[in-house]
């Protein structure tokens, strides 16, 4: 039943006091809410589910396993991933633990675990729900800063994830803004951790936050189905080189591992359209992923699978052989669209391009499909409509 449907049948269940009754909701609202973000919680009979923000606002069972194994690893020179040792680490520290699903997930690669958080019905929920499955994490209803003055030992890993609204509850897009603030934060943090990491939203400003910092830094984009959800910073023990991992988790993409002189030095060749008015032969077109766009790897991903751009601002790649290992969307290019009527099924999407791809559906009268493509885009400084099917 619908936690709609069941609100209506308060009479019901008289025997429950108005206090009971909202619980009684908010539990049947949040399980039904997080099944799908959540799918080992929801097989969990007693496990408690916090308010409705709460529970929109906590990380995804994926991402938090993401930031576990992020947690617990080490990296090569080359930017490669290695487990460091037989043993667990540690200690490791969630500092704004809210609905406890990062501490939970992360927890299962330390010998040692504390959740910190200011809210005291959030620690109630968390000291209950950790108390069915992870006993081993202790739960500390206090201010970050206020655990960080009594910790005397250093810890493995400390972990926070700042809130991103004022005290008007309006959305902050500096890190500095944020609460805790990370910038003058940061210097007791690394006093106290060997490793620090961050989660950040995709909304603020990496590059500024990176400036604001002043620290060596690892940067992962983590995408889940091609929907960039959540930015980490990651310090790095040693003073060595900043790498930027952009990650697609439900996909086979690899962990698209560079550095940003990578980057500005990549050699990737633009499309001459003064060569040819149409496309010849046949050819492929490809995006990116969605956290490789985010991270603005638009030379390097061209460069790396050897491609050729569509413009300097369009960020569509071509080739003649089908490259099956591209971190992203593949089609087979068809041609241009001509401006004959024709009528067709088919999905559209711009980039770059004078149009959205609704106002382009409506233009040519196109109907939704999913076998092919219509793409809006910059061909060089020329508009162009093309016509490819999905591989």
């Amino acid at each position: 039943m619908k936690v709609e449907e069941l609100a209506l049948q308060r009479k019901r269940y008289a025997h429950l006091s108005d206090e009971e009754w909202r619980w009684m909701l908010q539990q049947v609202e949040g399980r039904q809410r997080t099944r799908d973000k959540l799918p080992t919680m929801s097989e969990i009979d007693e496990w408690w589910y916090p308010v409705r923000l709460s529970c929109e606002q906590c990380s995804s069972e994926e991402t938090a396993r993401y930031k576990g194994k992020v947690a617990e690893s080490r990296y090569n020179e080359e930017g490669v991933r290695y487990k460091g040792g037989a043993s667990q680490p540690r200690c490791m520290v969630d500092l704004t633990g809210g609905y406890g699903v990062d501490t939970y997930f992360m927890s299962e690669h330390f010998a040692e675990v504390h959740y910190v958080e200011q809210n005291e019905e959030l620690c109630r929920i968390a000291k209950h729900n950790f108390a069915l499955t992870r006993p081993e994490i202790q739960v500390h209803n206090t201010r970050a800063e206020d655990f960080l003055k009594g910790l005397s030992d250093t810890v493995e890993v400390i972990y926070i994830d700042p809130a991103r609204r004022d005290k008007n509850g309006s959305k902050v897009f500096r890190i500095e803004d944020c609460e805790p603030n990370i910038v003058e934060l940061l210097p007791t943090l690394l006093q106290k951790a060997n490793r620090v990491i961050v989660k950040l939203s995709p909304m603020l400003d990496i590059t500024a936050a990176l400036r604001s910092l002043h620290v060596p830094l690892d940067v992962h984009i983590v995408a889940v189905g091609n929907e960039v959800k959540e930015v980490l910073l990651v310090t790095k023990n040693e003073d060595t080189v900043s790498r930027i991992h952009a990650i697609n988790l439900r996909s086979s993409d690899e962990d698209f591992c560079y550095t940003q002189a990578e980057e500005k030095d990549a050699q990737c060749p633009l499309f001459d359209s003064k060569e040819s008015d149409s496309l010849q032969g046949e050819m492929y077109i490809y995006e990116p992923n969605a956290a490789i766009l985010k991270a603005g790897a638009y030379k390097l991903v061209g460069a790396r699978y050897g491609l050729t751009k569509l413009g300097v601002n369009t960020h569509l790649y071509l080739s003649k052989d089908y490259v099956d290992s591209f971190p992203g969307r593949v089609w087979r290019l068809t041609g241009e669209l001509g401006k004959e009527k024709k009528k067709l099924n088919a999905s559209v999407m711009t980039r770059n391009y004078p149009m959205s791809a609704n106002q382009l559906r409506k233009k040519l009268k196109i109907k939704e499909g999913d076998k092919l493509t219509v793409i809006g885009a910059r061909l060089g400084n020329k508009p162009v409509v093309l016509l490819a099917e999905k591989c």
